[in-house]
């Protein structure tokens, strides 16, 4: 029994690397949508307590609370800034709304009749939006010019969407085990990626050469956007590894994940290679300890930034 426990704790201390650098307990009540921007400086969250609320991490202080979405006080479940940190779009089960940061105030709140809203995306202009609903389509719409675009590749619900900063380019994935890179412009598809599985996570990188599709059963997988080729496979430890979020280091050299089980990793894109992983801390009086890691993001230096629904935003060294 020794022998076991010895070996136990060896595992256990190897499995994470780094440490913690820094942490803010925002939300110490839990969020349900928690979104970081692309370098992890400002953490945009939502708690039925707070309401919806911008808050600075370098500078370590709230810059806008915007209160509750609709007139409704319907519980926000997703959110994302856009890559340039100018805008950000929030969105419950049936409405969503964008939000310009650089003013603190709302341009507008749209709602969606035909299906739930699981994810969302903005590009750069905020006014490119792109909404996974949950009958199978993945909905554009150009908030500036009224235009809609109904993508209708996918059989059956859309879990995870993702657009490029120019709003030109989209890549959502479903529950019919296919992730499909297409054209805003007109829903052309432009490249179809296989899974075995549900797809639950997608990401881009912001220069649009890298994208990534993860499913529930361990196919987690970068993709060469200038053919369309599988360039990695992640060695996911786990039989059936899910992840919550990812997003691309600038670079495209590192991916950066996160777990509905509170874990962090990071990648190297061309190997698959894992170069690290942290546990974020639980949601207070949570029996067993539990977290769900919403975003993550990559500092200019490298280092990772985590965001959960624990309401806690970490920042972790990669040394």
């Amino acid at each position: 029994m020794a022998i076991l426990i010895v070996a136990l704790l060896t595992l256990a201390g190897c499995f994470f690397s780094g440490a913690e650098r820094q942490r803010w307990t925002l939300a110490p009540e839990g969020t349900t949508s928690f979104s970081l921007s692309r370098e992890g400086r400002f953490a945009l969250y939502y708690s039925a307590q707070q309401g919806i609320v911008l808050w600075d991490l370098q500078q370590n202080k709230k810059l806008a609370d915007f209160g509750s979405q609709d007139p409704y006080h319907n519980t926000v479940l997703t959110s994302r800034i856009s890559d340039n940190n100018r805008f950000a779009i929030t969105a419950t089960a049936q409405n969503f709304a964008v939000w310009d940061l650089a003013w603190g105030h709302s341009d507008g709140l749209w709602s969606i009749s035909d299906g739930q809203i699981l994810d969302v995306a903005i590009g750069n202009n905020g006014q490119h939006v792109l909404l996974a609903l949950s009958n199978g389509k993945a909905l554009y719409v150009d908030l500036g010019s009224g235009r809609r675009l109904e993508f209708l590749a996918h059989r059956e619900k859309v879990n995870a969407v993702a657009i490029s900063p120019n709003g030109r380019y989209a890549l959502s994935g479903g529950n019919d085990h296919y992730a499909y890179l297409w054209d805003t412009r007109d829903g052309q598809i432009l490249f179809r990626f296989d899974h075995t599985s549900r797809v639950r996570t997608v990401a881009l990188q912001r220069d649009g050469k890298l994208a990534f599709t993860a499913d529930g059963h361990k196919g987690a997988y970068i993709w060469d956007l200038s053919n369309g080729k599988k360039q990695a496979t992640l060695a996911v430890r786990a039989r059936q590894q899910t992840f919550s979020s990812a997003r691309f280091a600038d670079d495209g050299l590192t991916l950066a994940t996160g777990t509905p089980a509170r874990r962090v990793e990071t990648w190297d894109t061309r190997t698959g290679e894992n170069l690290g992983r942290w546990e974020t801390a639980a949601q207070q009086d949570t029996r067993p300890p539990a977290a769900v890691v919403y975003d993550v993001a990559i500092t200019p230096e490298g280092q990772i930034t985590s965001g959960t629904s624990a309401g806690i935003a970490q920042q972790w060294t990669t040394e």
